[in-house]
């Protein structure tokens, strides 16, 4: 994927097929260079097993797809920049996405049009109650 917004795309969208009514996004540019990326949704969340599987570009829980890419192609992303992705979830909790990434390093995407991805999934999702969170010293 092109930029950090096309992710946040992705992820949001597995959120949303996982029943989430409520999904927050937000990203923290911190003084000494990191970027955080947070997804959180309110959706029926997964077991342990279920995690390890997500993370796996071979599993996909949709029966027409063959391969599932969204969270690794992201922590794939969070990797190349010496970063990492962390999965919190639990049934009937949610899921937390966690992408943390050295915004500085020159294999860091550029995070693309956020405003414009919130849009559409407003648009295509108005049962879902969607925030964006954006905070940071640079004014992110």
């Amino acid at each position: 994927m092109e930029d950090l917004s096309l992710h946040i795309l992705d992820v949001v969208e597995n959120s949303l097929r996982a029943g989430a009514k409520r999904v927050e996004v937000r990203l923290v540019q911190h003084a000494d260079g990191r970027l955080a990326l947070t997804i959180l949704d309110d959706g029926r969340g997964m077991d342990e097993e279920e995690r390890a599987r997500a993370l796996s570009p071979f599993y996909t829980s949709r029966g027409e797809k063959r391969f599932g890419l969204g969270l690794p192609l992201l922590a794939q992303a969070a990797q190349e920049t010496g970063g990492r992705l962390t999965l919190e979830s639990a049934p009937g909790k949610g899921t937390r996405v966690t992408a943390e990434f050295d915004a500085d390093h020159i294999d860091m995407k550029p995070l693309g049009d956020l405003g414009r991805t919130l849009r559409v999934l407003q648009a295509t999702h108005p049962e879902v109650a969607f925030t964006l969170e954006i905070d940071g010293e640079d004014g992110l």
